[in-house]
């Protein structure tokens, strides 16, 4: 059963040490960790080391020297706080506090480098592994997903078209257009990491003049990251916006098939319902109440994830080779991002893999509309014995309504209706109100999924 409530994360948020603002009802402690105030500063001493041995190999810095900031070189939480306090600027506060872990050779960390080249390349580090977490979350709700399509492929249900019954289809064909929707999203998810995993070790203004191209590229390459081939002071935020925009997108997904259990689950639907657990209460004032409250709160994180998506693509005009407008949303705006899909991908795949379905109720409801689902065979085949489409046409919506309004099933007000006597027998109606021509094809779609 899915936990939203996380301990190690309500400790990350509760000592000040977590950059994010999701509440930790909303986070779950992996994620979490990737975005504490450690976990950055982890990263920014990753990449310091890294230039320190790039400018050793480069014969810039003694060998021994990278070797031993390599071996000693840390940084203490408290004092990098107490250092902001005076210095308003993290990385210098940084720095300092890492030079007191050092001797001498302290003086080559961040030797021809400026802020953004350690920032920008270690969120590049942080974006990585998130987008790891995020695929592994999306490959767990595709199995999810695909299990309860196969195992409802033949489950018939009626399909409606603006809320109204239209015609046939099967419970498992909804699943898998869901299938094939969170295919492309994972596609999606894994371009994005790689237009985010990138770093840039280019100095102040981009052009590389108090570090050379190929200390950026060892610095990269050590720590596992792509080259922004040209950039300015900061790599670009295109980049960005299409992570946060693709994080926004798999939002959408997940509201749209929540909504669709949301509208399922109404009283007078009941065709599916969202896991309700023993002793879970749905209203504090009327003990009946079983509300899709985990689809409710997938569909507002879904609108969270769409607002971070326009300040992503607003971080993306900056003025000249760099300003920071983008700092600040960004300390907000990756972290949550990353946190709030993450809860949601996992707390959909909980609903999915529990999901209650009422086969009964489905067919019940189709039945609701005494048997109109078939007006488009009965049509086809007024057509196909002669009748012009306008006429066919007229013929069956003058019965269609009848049914409508007198609650007559449709097959026996055509079945007496002289006009369609004339062109399809008793028994050739008969074998137009059939549910298998609906579902003839589904295995069809099934095979091209692979499922």
């Amino acid at each position: 059963m899915f936990v939203w409530v996380s301990a190690p994360c309500m400790v990350c948020v509760a000592s000040g040490r977590y950059d994010g603002g999701v509440i930790p009802r909303y986070s779950r402690p992996e994620m979490a960790s990737l975005w504490t105030e450690q976990a950055k500063y982890d990263r920014w001493l990753e990449v310091e080391i890294a230039a320190c041995e790039a400018w050793a190999e480069l014969g810039r810095i003694p060998t021994s020297a990278a070797e031993k900031i390599r071996a000693d070189a840390s940084f203490d939480l408290d004092k990098i706080n107490e250092y902001i306090a005076i210095t308003h600027h993290d990385v210098t506060a940084f720095l300092r506090s890492v030079s007191e872990s050092l001797g001498e050779e302290g003086r080559y960390v961040h030797f021809g480098l400026t802020s953004s080249d350690v920032w920008d390349t270690a969120t590049g580090l942080q974006l990585r592994d998130a987008c790891d977490l995020l695929l592994a979350d999306v490959d767990g709700l595709l199995k999810a997903i695909e299990r309860q399509a196969v195992a409802h492929k033949d489950t018939l249900c009626v399909g409606r078209t603006h809320g109204v019954h239209a015609e046939p289809t099967t419970f498992g064909m909804k699943l898998a257009v869901w299938v094939d929707e969170m295919r492309r999203n994972r596609q999606r998810l894994e371009q994005a990491k790689e237009a985010v995993a990138v770093g840039a070790i280019s100095g102040t203004v981009g052009a590389h003049a108090s570090v050379p191209p190929e200390l950026e590229e060892i610095v990269c390459r050590k720590v596992g990251l792509g080259l922004e081939a040209a950039g300015t002071q900061v790599i670009q935020r295109d980049r960005h916006a299409q992570f946060v925009t693709t994080l926004a997108l798999i939002g959408a997904s997940l509201e749209k098939f929540a909504t669709e259990i949301r509208a399922l689950q109404k009283t007078e639907v009941r065709e599916v319902e969202e896991p309700f657990a023993e002793g879970q209460t749905g209203s504090s004032a009327m003990p009946h109440k079983r509300n899709p409250e985990k689809c409710e709160r997938i569909t507002g994180l879904a609108r969270v994830l769409r607002g971070y998506a326009v300040t992503a693509m607003e971080n993306v005009s900056l003025w000249h080779e760099r300003d920071i407008s983008h700092s600040s949303t960004e300390r907000i705006v990756f972290p949550d991002a990353c946190l709030v899909l993450d809860y949601a991908l996992t707390l959909f795949t909980d609903i999915i893999e529990r999901l209650v379905v009422y086969p009964e109720n489905m067919r019940e409801n189709i039945d609701r509309s005494y048997g109109l689902v078939f007006s488009q065979r009965v049509l086809l085949a007024l057509i196909d014995a002669g009748m012009s489409r306008q006429d066919a046409y007229a013929v069956v919506q003058r019965n269609a309504m009848e049914a409508w309004n007198t609650r007559a099933p449709f097959y026996d007000l055509l079945l007496n209706d002289a006009t369609v006597r004339e062109y399809v027998g008793k028994d050739d109606l008969g074998t137009l109100f059939d549910f298998e021509y609906y579902t003839q094809n589904i295995d069809a779609t099934f095979t091209r999924l692979g499922l």
